[in-house]
């Protein structure tokens, strides 16, 4: 198979869509570090294009027509967009479906502490990360402290010029001599990558053998700033990411470098293109997911019933619902897992296989399958399936590639696919590739991006 740069095939003013793309989706990464920030840039974007909330809908005992917009939201974390095609919703839908959680550092619940004068954030990782990569970097906390009346503070803190940062810190290379031999795995233990968040003694605290005086100004601080005490970290929801704006990558300013490309690359451009589709044959959707990276578990995860649950009630309001109507929605439609492939890095060049690598700007990339170790916990899309979506890219010249996860017994690794291919449904995996996957700062192709908008906008229409 001969490949593309899609570089080669831009005009001059399709040069500039890409960077207009590009523009939008770094300030999409800047305002969706978590799942929650994502949710909400989501629902924002798909109201300001006329959708409307479900519950709205449901609560004053409207109706479903061909044409009309909706979403749903779930726990802040998950959601389901929609618009109604002009075939019955049985004939099936075209699903692009991408998940919003990256790897990243959560704040335990009983987080803070004091150690000789320093003040920690005790926390647990989330999802495949390289530990040591997450070292010495500025560091930023976003997320949620819900207080026991059920009010919220919502903490953002570290991305502002003026904002402190924060640091998981690293032992000092003169005395890293035994750390230097360690395997990657032990280089640092999971329970010593603790945030640094203070240093300054209580003011009002003059004896020096009172204990945990930093620890007082820390508390005092989040009193004030936040209203928040220690005990209102038990029902908190806080993420420590990396701090800093998606940006420009390289020279030729051809990359983008930003923090959780994996998977909201997926999500930006999955998202688009259901806002730009007009009305369509088929029932056109956007799902957008959390707990990927940890299994896809849990009540916001593919494996809950929410997306299901929404189906039925778009089919009670359209017409009325029936299990049987349900099931024939569900396996007769069409689903790309909007998912990232490793791209090809010459560095490591031992653990790719070239002919089924994905490269950067190459366009649009297709998995047929994923897995490990002999397709293990893969979807293995159909034949027949992926040669009509290679008909489909064609017709709109999306530029396109296709590769597996890494060489053969290397590694590999799964997606959101396999759980609706439990539905009977055609589904195979469909991203962009990026480089440095799961590290603090990954690297992507803005033509890719350009690529993927335009071939997720081709399957709403025609596939």
């Amino acid at each position: 198979m001969e490949r593309k740069n899609a570089w080669n095939y831009y005009s001059t003013e399709e040069r500039k869509r890409v960077e207009d793309i590009s523009r939008a989706y770094c300030h999409f990464l800047d305002c969706s570090k978590t799942e929650r920030e994502c949710t909400a840039s989501a629902i924002r974007l798909a109201e300001s294009r006329g959708y409307k909330n479900l519950e709205t809908i449901i609560e004053t005992g409207g109706t479903l027509k061909p044409g009309d917009r909706i979403y749903a939201c779930h726990m802040g974390k998950t959601v389901a967009l929609f618009q109604i095609g002009a075939e019955p919703f049985e004939k099936g839908m075209n699903i692009l479906g991408a998940h919003i959680d990256s790897p990243r550092i959560d704040i335990k619940q009983i987080p803070i502490y004091e150690e000789q004068g320093n003040v920690y954030m005790d926390t647990h990782y989330y999802g495949g990360v390289k530990k040591y990569q997450w070292l010495a970097l500025p560091l930023a906390i976003h997320g949620i402290i819900v207080r026991k009346d059920g009010t919220k503070a919502e903490i953002k803190l570290g991305e502002k010029e003026r904002d402190p940062a924060f640091v998981i810190t690293d032992l000092l290379p003169h005395l890293g001599k035994e750390q230097n031999e360690q395997k990657v795995k032990d280089f640092i233990n999971a329970e010593k990558m603790d945030l640094l968040v203070g240093n300054l003694p209580s003011a009002s605290e003059k004896n020096e053998k009172e204990p945990e005086v930093v620890k007082k100004t820390v508390l005092k601080l989040l009193q004030e700033q936040y209203q928040v005490g220690e005990e209102d970290f038990i029902s908190a929801e806080l993420e420590i990411v990396p701090a800093g704006k998606a940006r420009d990558c390289g020279l030729d300013r051809s990359m983008i470098l930003g923090y959780g490309q994996d998977d909201r690359s997926c999500a930006f451009t999955s998202l688009l293109a259901l806002l730009e589709v007009k009305m369509t044959k088929r029932t056109s959707c956007c799902v957008l997911v959390d707990k990927e990276e940890i299994g896809s578990v849990g009540a916001t995860g593919m494996h809950s019933k929410f997306f299901e649950n929404t189906v039925a009630e778009l089919l009670e309001l359209y017409g009325g619902y029936s299990a049987l109507k349900l099931r024939r929605t569900m396996t007769n439609s069409n689903m790309l897992s909007s998912d990232v492939s490793a791209a090809y890095d010459p560095m490591f060049a031992e653990y790719y296989e070239k002919k089924n690598s994905a490269y950067l700007g190459n366009g649009l990339v297709f998995n047929k399958y994923s897995g490990s170790g002999g397709k293990s916990g893969a979807n293995d899309a159909n034949a027949e399936y992926m040669a009509r979506l290679r008909q489909v890219m064609d017709k709109h010249k999306v530029v396109m590639q296709t590769a597996e996860l890494g060489a053969v017994d290397k590694g590999g690794g799964g997606t959101i696919a396999y759980i609706m291919a439990n539905y009977g449904m055609n589904v195979i995996d469909c991203g962009i590739p990026v480089l440095n996957m799961h590290a603090p700062w990954e690297v992507s192709s803005k033509a890719d991006i350009y690529e993927a908008l335009k071939g997720y906008i081709a399957f709403l229409k025609e596939a």
